[in-house]
């Protein structure tokens, strides 16, 4: 009996292609609140680098603000100077333990931008998504010299790998176009 390729793997890690854009995407300004705009930032405390969220409650009470809870009093000033270092254009206003953020409006120009990084983005996923279908057929032509794989089932499975790698494409394409109307959209 041939043996078959690893179609459910070349499968896998294209929605991995996609899931990574997707994230990269969550976050991209668009002139509105979310917390997963300020879920990167890394803070220094207790003499480490930590993620935002493992020292402080992040929230969207409004739709243009963002309120971050520090648990301890002693790492507010540390959730302050990450969130101005993290080159987002934010500037937090302390009161006690809580940090309010203004999310201000995108002029023109930034949101412009903004399209052009979603299209990078959308492009390094085409990329990837491209990679492994080329690895995937590879292995297919390997399999068929080796002799595992008979010609015209290397054809299936190579017209098979095709469509699952338009579909990926599709579904970039389609994620791309959303997140830059959301940009876009004044």
């Amino acid at each position: 009996m041939a043996k078959e390729p690893d179609i459910d793997d070349l499968q896998r890690r294209m929605n991995g292609a996609l899931e990574v854009l997707r994230q990269e995407f969550s976050g991209l300004r668009t002139g509105r609140a979310s917390a997963s705009l300020v879920e990167p930032i890394v803070v220094v405390a207790y003499d480490a680098e930590m993620p935002l969220n493992q020292v402080a409650t992040i929230n969207v009470p409004e739709p243009r603000m963002i309120s971050i809870q520090v648990w301890d009093k002693s790492q507010v000033k540390a959730v302050e100077k990450a969130i101005q270092n993290s080159g987002l254009g934010l500037n937090p206003i302390i009161d006690g333990q809580n940090l309010r953020i203004p999310i201000p409006e995108l002029n023109e120009e930034r949101r412009v931008e903004l399209a052009k990084i979603a299209g990078k983005y959308s492009e390094q996923a085409k990329v990837s998504v491209r990679n492994v279908r080329r690895d995937g057929m590879d292995k297919l032509k390997k399999m068929e010299r080796a002799g595992d794989l008979s010609e015209d089932d290397a054809k299936i499975w190579s017209d098979e790998i095709q469509t699952i790698t338009d579909d990926a494409i599709k579904k970039i394409v389609e994620t791309h176009e959303g997140k830059e109307s959301e940009i876009l959209q004044v």
